[in-house]
């Protein structure tokens, strides 16, 4: 799924802005979609050239106006069909597992602190989605609790990895660099 039907998907809860639309993608889907002004703006110019979605301009005083979006009956029909897919791909793309690849060329040292790094990370993704429960998990839909509970989930095995598993690295690296 690109940017643009997640866009469209989330219009389908009411009218926004880019800026409301990267707030969202911010919070609650931080976890596993990310998107910037980068593609969102081109994204909602595409779809609003498609007539996927409407566009009023609001005058703001001193500001430039504030473009909102609406999803259209076409947007709505062209997301139903998108979400007829049943193979979705579930890529992962991540800087932290391809340096890891390489954990044996590097000092000990700098393994451990990436993995620390990496746990830093794992808990603030833990501090955001006690933020979502709190804040807004509440009236959302059985798709997004689950999405919320999958991304819990994959934190925890994450940070249950590395825990278990650190030292078997660092182990392996300093007996390579030992014999190296």
């Amino acid at each position: 799924m690109d940017v643009k039907t997640v866009c469209l998907g989330m219009l389908t809860g009411g009218a926004a802005s880019g800026y409301d639309l990267k707030k969202q993608f911010e919070s609650s889907f931080a976890h596993f979609f990310a998107a910037g002004f980068g593609s969102i703006y081109p994204a909602l110019s595409s779809l609003a050239r498609d007539g996927l979605v409407d566009c009023e301009e609001i005058s703001q005083e001193g500001r430039p106006d504030r473009k909102v979006y609406r999803i259209t009956h076409d947007g709505e029909r062209f997301l139903q069909e998108a979400l007829r897919n049943t193979t979705p791909c579930h890529k992962v793309r991540s800087e932290f597992l391809a340096m890891m690849c390489f954990a044996d060329l590097m000092d000990p040292a700098d393994v451990e602190a990436v993995l620390d790094n990496r746990l830093d990370d794992i808990e603030s993704y833990k501090v955001l989605f006690r933020k979502i429960e709190t804040e807004h998990a509440h009236d959302w839909s059985k798709g997004m609790q689950f999405v919320l509970g999958f991304g819990k989930a994959m934190t925890a095995a994450m940070e249950q990895y590395i825990n278990e598993n650190r030292d078997q690295l660092i182990g392996e690296q300093v007996t390579k660099s030992a014999t190296g």
